[in-house]
């Protein structure tokens, strides 16, 4: 894999000079200008992975790099520097899209975890995107099979929220495609480009869900031997996917209100939070209003993430979409029975024979899903 190339725009000769040091020994490519447009147009040449900027640097600052970024490099992160006395500048600038900012003097080890976090979250953008075009027909809405006016209604409405950036409460028993609906919302969205994160709270130990979720630095407990985004952080711009939301413990959904409320992530171990930009969609197949009722769910959190409910009814309920899935159930299976499927399929039936402890009906909704 290439080496990263990081940009420093820093009129202060000194600072360039440390900054270079301490990054080129972590191995990236560094390029360097004094001034806000030698900056620009390192830029534009191309091959530029990060942007380090200082905020005043005279005619052209700090500002205007990352307005010239955003707009024409919008895959490429800009980290914000920042002296004494700026900071609330700086807070501003991430409001216009900064990835972070960090404060003078500057410290060694927080410049390296803050690069290596936006560096990884470029490199999981890019990765998304070359899957993008074929996810979007994998998960789109004409997937979720059935015309049924039950199910018409809620893939219309979901259709019409997809374009807004609201939370999405999707609830309803299991098997009835709630994920399957969290990723049509996700790929017929703006934020279809960035990442699609999803998280089990049930299939998780409560111990590991709360670092999973926000994430950990260095030393923050004794097997932390290196730093590890969450799933909050790995979902910037793009849309985190909490399924069966019901099931996290009381102290872990005090934490996720703080984040919903503030926007901050701030990981295990960690020295300050860090700003977040993603859409959440929850769900559950319990009743959360019953759970509020009994203590069992914060009633401030329900209603952060109740914005936009989506009720999926079951199979039962809509029985005349039986005839149209089965009919796809069909096609699917022709197909895959065409010559180069026949083997893959031979192999995966077995090793669904062999699962253990699992029932038909619950080996049948895996190999449906694919």
């Amino acid at each position: 894999m290439p080496e990263s190339a990081i940009l420093i725009i820093e009129d202060e000769e000194r600072m360039r000079r440390i900054l270079d040091l301490v990054l080129r020994a972590e191995g990236y490519r560094l390029l360097a200008a004094d001034s806000g447009e030698e900056g620009i147009k390192l830029v534009d040449e191309g091959g530029v992975d990060l942007v380090l900027t200082d905020l005043q640097l005279g005619k052209t600052d700090g500002f205007d790099v990352l307005d010239h970024v955003t707009k024409e490099w919008p895959d490429i992160p800009v980290i914000i520097i920042t002296g004494f006395g700026t900071v609330k500048s700086a807070v501003e600038a991430m409001k216009k899209g900064a990835f972070d900012y960090i404060s003078k003097p500057v410290d060694n080890d927080e410049l390296k975890i803050v690069v290596k976090r936006a560096l990884d979250m470029r490199r999981l953008t890019q990765e998304n995107r070359g899957f993008s075009q074929g996810l979007r027909e994998q998960f789109g809405f004409e997937n979720i099979v059935g015309s049924s006016p039950e199910l018409t209604k809620i893939k219309t409405l979901a259709r019409d929220i997809a374009a807004t950036d609201s939370t999405v409460l999707i609830s309803g028993e299991s098997g009835t495609g709630k994920e399957l609906l969290a990723r049509a919302i996700h790929y017929a969205s703006l934020r279809s480009g960035g990442p699609m994160v999803a998280i089990n709270c049930v299939a998780i130990p409560e111990h590991l869900l709360e670092s999973e979720l926000f994430g950990y630095e260095k030393g923050a407990f004794t097997d932390a031997k290196k730093a590890k985004p969450g799933r909050f952080i790995l979902a910037h711009r793009g849309t985190l996917f909490l399924d069966e939301i019901g099931e996290m413990s009381m102290p872990t959904q005090a934490k996720l209100l703080r984040v919903l409320e503030d926007r901050m992530v701030e990981p295990l171990g960690g020295l300050k939070g860090m700003k977040v930009d993603l859409r959440l969609v929850v769900a559950s197949n319990r009743d959360l209003r019953d759970l509020v009722q009994k203590g069992k769910f914060r009633e401030d959190l329900f209603y952060r993430i109740s914005v936009c409910p989506l009720d999926l009814p079951p199979l039962r309920e809509r029985t005349g979409d039986i005839p149209i899935l089965l009919e796809h159930l069909l096609a699917r299976y022709n197909r895959e029975r065409a010559p180069g499927f026949r083997d893959s399929r031979r192999r995966r039936s077995a090793s669904l024979r062999t699962m253990p402890g699992r029932g038909t009906s619950e080996n049948f909704r895996i190999w449906l899903n694919g």
